[in-house]
């Protein structure tokens, strides 16, 4: 029996579909549109709060993926989950990763003084959203459905 040839772009591309290269998007251009259009700086709160946000970002990404590898279930979207993970950071988000991205991201406009790119957040919220949740959720309620719904009426999908 042949093993169907799967074309090598269409993975390349499926793999540029991931949060990472979303986040990595935003922030270089937020990098950009700082660059371009400068701001008056936001001033000394921004330049704390920058790097205090993209560090609680790295935490939670960290304790987030400490949790996955202790049930053994895949960290990459798409895939299906082995198991439902309520504990740990995840007993206060349903998304620590997603959310760490949104603060990182956050995090370095103020560090970078980039006002022109904040809106950038609100559409990394919804491409997050649009292309990853609501499909991972989905996942979840089709392997998990009682645990799941359990989950998502006592846990909020951000904090």
């Amino acid at each position: 029996m042949a093993i169907p040839h799967r074309a090598p772009s269409v993975t390349f591309m499926k793999w540029l579909d991931m949060p990472p290269v979303w986040l990595i998007a935003c922030l270089v251009a937020a990098w950009g549109l700082g660059v371009l259009l400068p701001s008056p700086a936001f001033g000394l709160w921004a330049v704390w709060a920058g790097p205090v946000l993209v560090i609680a970002g790295i935490v939670l990404t960290v304790l987030a993926v400490l949790e996955f590898r202790r049930a053994a279930t895949t960290i990459v979207p798409g895939h299906d989950p082995s198991a439902l993970i309520t504990s740990g950071i995840f007993r206060y988000s349903r998304n620590p990763i997603y959310l760490a991205d949104v603060a990182i991201l956050s995090g370095l406009i103020l560090y970078w003084n980039a006002l022109a790119a904040l809106p950038l957040v609100l559409l990394f919220v919804w491409i997050l959203r649009s292309r990853f949740i609501m499909h991972e959720e989905r996942r979840l309620m089709q392997a998990f459905p009682v645990a799941f719904e359990e989950y998502k009426s006592a846990t909020r999908r951000w904090l």
